[in-house]
């Protein structure tokens, strides 16, 4: 919600009067300087969204404003120059509305465009998310990374690598929107105070790694070429693709990153298939270049990568993983209820990647239970385990 600068106002006049932390509305102005604010310069003030209030007969501004459950002063500073005794019957006043529920509805077939639509949705009332993108898939969508916090712990989820395990991708928006929610909102998240992790952690979120893998499962081959053809070719002219898991060019993304990629790709189909390609060589896709390059950039103290299906996660690589790797684990499996493995003799994976390369803790999660792509009946008892992980993930 913007609001326009008057005189005398300061970023910490907004954090009293909206109830909002002050960090928060620094971070949702990022291009503004707060200790020079400029008369009718517009500011973003974050969990707040503008209604409208038509005046009644006997109304007056502290009814208003009490009806409505904010002060006096507000109601006069998002309505500069109206006066107490020249209300009119009739007459409209802006007023604002803390946001007090979900912006987004993530229980539903969620394709790159339900992504692209439910970041907008966020980022118009918690400024303070930080989107970037780190890179383009093969068809040239863009690769959103989001950024929540300024804290010196660096942790990055990431979800969707595999195509038919799209479902990943709305646990962790659900995640994002539950954040920034208890942040505006002062309230906590299983007894864990979202405000203390936002200072203490910086978060990143690659929420969708493989989009145009995930629209070829939801909504079948695209129309552009060479694309739509050669992945029917590919997946034996079927339009079943509820099997893929690969990007559109054949090549598992999963299986792109140098640790032991040599002995993982020997193993699998030597030429592009619906899954389990890992390609010419490490590293040859773009969705995985992009990654594998944000981790060096970010430099993460740990790294989530959201799958399906099992109930399970794993934890280690080689032996590589460092000592505390297993502590976490066990708090991980405490607070979902899934089992933890330390290692099931996976290659050639990110976090396999990960722990090979930085000897710091990195998880693959495999969330839910059945055949993928998993229903979206699922969805609930899915997140409430992931939520359970990623809060331990930030806190640990």
């Amino acid at each position: 919600m913007q609001i326009m600068v008057r005189s005398g106002d300061s970023f910490w006049r907004y954090s009293v009067l909206f109830d909002i932390p002050y960090p928060l509305i620094v971070d949702s102005n990022r291009d503004i300087n707060p200790n020079a604010l400029e008369i009718s310069q517009l500011v973003q003030i974050p969990g707040y969204e503008w209604t409208s209030y038509v005046v009644k007969q006997g109304d007056s501004l502290w009814s208003i404003a009490s009806r409505n459950g904010i002060s006096t002063e507000l109601l006069l500073q998002t309505n500069p120059g109206i006066q107490a005794n020249q209300l009119q019957v009739g007459g409209t006043l802006r007023m604002p509305r803390r946001v007090t529920s979900l912006v987004i509805d993530p229980e539903r077939e969620y394709t790159y465009a339900a992504l692209r639509a439910d970041l907008q949705s966020l980022q118009a009332v918690y400024p303070f998310l930080l989107r970037t993108s780190i890179g383009r898939s093969v068809m040239g969508k863009e690769m959103p990374e989001i950024r929540l916090g300024n804290g010196s712990r660096r942790v990055h989820f990431n979800a969707s690598i595999h195509a038919n395990e799209w479902i990943t991708t709305p646990v962790l928006m659900r995640f994002m929107n539950e954040y920034c929610l208890a942040l505006t909102n002062s309230t906590d998240i299983r007894g864990v105070q979202m405000y203390e992790l936002y200072m203490g952690t910086t978060l990143s979120i690659v929420p969708m790694m493989n989009p145009d893998g995930v629209n070829l499962v939801i909504d079948g081959p695209p129309d552009e070429e060479p694309y739509g053809r050669d992945s029917l070719r590919i997946n034996g002219d079927s339009r079943d693709f509820s099997g893929w898991k690969a990007n559109i060019r054949g090549v598992d993304l999963n299986k792109q990153f140098p640790a032991l990629w040599e002995r993982d790709a020997v193993m699998g189909p030597q030429e592009p298939a619906p899954r389990d390609y890992s390609g010419t060589a490490p590293l040859t896709e773009p969705e995985a270049q992009h990654l594998a390059a944000l981790t060096k950039a970010r430099d993460f103290r740990m790294v989530l990568a959201f799958h399906t299906q099992g109930e399970v996660f794993f934890w280690g690589f080689e032996g590589l993983e460092p000592p505390e790797s297993a502590a976490i684990a066990e708090a991980f499996a405490e607070a979902s209820g899934y089992r933890a493995v330390q290692d099931a003799g996976s290659t050639a994976g990110y976090k396999d990647w990960f722990i090979q390369d930085w000897r710091r803790p990195g998880f693959t999660i495999e969330l839910g239970s059945g055949t993928n792509p998993l229903p979206l009946s699922q969805f609930g008892s899915m997140y409430e385990a992931a939520l359970g992980i990623m809060l331990v993930a930030l806190y640990v």
